[in-house]
């Protein structure tokens, strides 16, 4: 991986982002939960303006480290800075540089979708108008608008990923980091988003992705890491993470685990 500088950290409060600066930039990035170490002294540059998929294992500290680099989880060493923004020293800055979209979500559920999505946007501080037309946007480029007066309670797996992404996005934000995004979308609505992700980055945005699916990363991301026992094991762009072979077959290289299933001669059907 290219190491890119670190951040200035002489940005102004409330100015625009500076897109010749990494998106994000994680440092020395650790935490432990009683005697597991999740997390082990991660570091990480992700240029703005890419398209960057995160890849491990159950239990490769993925989404720990994500929820450390977005405000949401205080990690116990190390540093994060979103746009030159140190995220701990002023979190409230960075994350108005930040869409969120983390793994297992809890919404505000006994709103609508629409009511959600509203409370997001006026939460952000944004005026009443604005918040109202891009709600209208977001759920019919997003395939909810016949189920904008439904509670959330009562929409599916697939579509409260939905609703939280649309919430995510309100804001505009200059980087998006969306823990599983795709885990229980229809394809259809999967190929909406994605279409969706790639516009955002074409403009200038930046998109995190952690994914279990290597082809879908291979197709969607521009850059990748291979992250395992709280560790990054490989990154940079996507081709020279997979070194010419699939990044499925790089992963399970990098990983390693795989088992045979010569103990599993009796599973024969004739």
């Amino acid at each position: 991986m290219t190491s890119l500088p670190l951040p200035s950290e002489a940005a102004a409060p409330g100015a625009a982002p500076d897109h010749g600066t990494p998106a994000l930039v994680i440092r020395g990035l650790a935490k432990r939960f009683s005697e597991k170490i999740a997390v082990n002294g991660i570091d990480l540059d992700v240029p703005s303006g890419s398209f960057y998929g995160l890849v491990g294992p159950n239990g490769a500290g993925k989404t720990t480290t994500l929820s450390m680099a977005t405000g949401l989880l205080r990690p116990e060493h190390g540093q994060v800075w979103v746009h030159g923004v140190d995220v701990w020293a002023r979190t409230l800055e960075a994350k108005k540089l930040m869409g969120i979209l983390p793994d297992g979500v809890r919404l505000f559920d006994r709103l609508t979708g629409e009511q959600l999505v509203t409370y997001a946007g006026l939460l952000r501080g944004m005026e009443r108008e604005q918040v109202a037309q891009r709600v209208t946007d977001l759920l019919q480029a997003l395939d909810l608008t016949n189920d904008a007066g439904t509670l959330v309670v009562d929409y599916s797996a697939g579509m409260t990923k939905k609703i939280a992404l649309a919430s995510a996005l309100i804001h505009a934000p200059s980087l998006l980091v969306l823990d599983e995004p795709f885990e229980s979308v229809d394809p259809v609505s999967a190929a909406n988003i994605r279409d969706i992700l790639a516009t955002y980055v074409k403009s200038g945005g930046t998109v995190i992705v952690s994914s279990h699916v290597m082809d879908l990363v291979q197709r969607m991301c521009d850059h990748v890491a291979v992250i395992a026992a709280g560790r990054v094991l490989a990154a940079g762009t996507v081709d020279e993470v997979r070194d010419g072979a699939s990044l499925e077959d790089r992963f399970v290289e990098l990983v390693g685990g795989r088992n045979t299933s010569e103990g599993l001669s009796w599973l024969r059907t004739s």
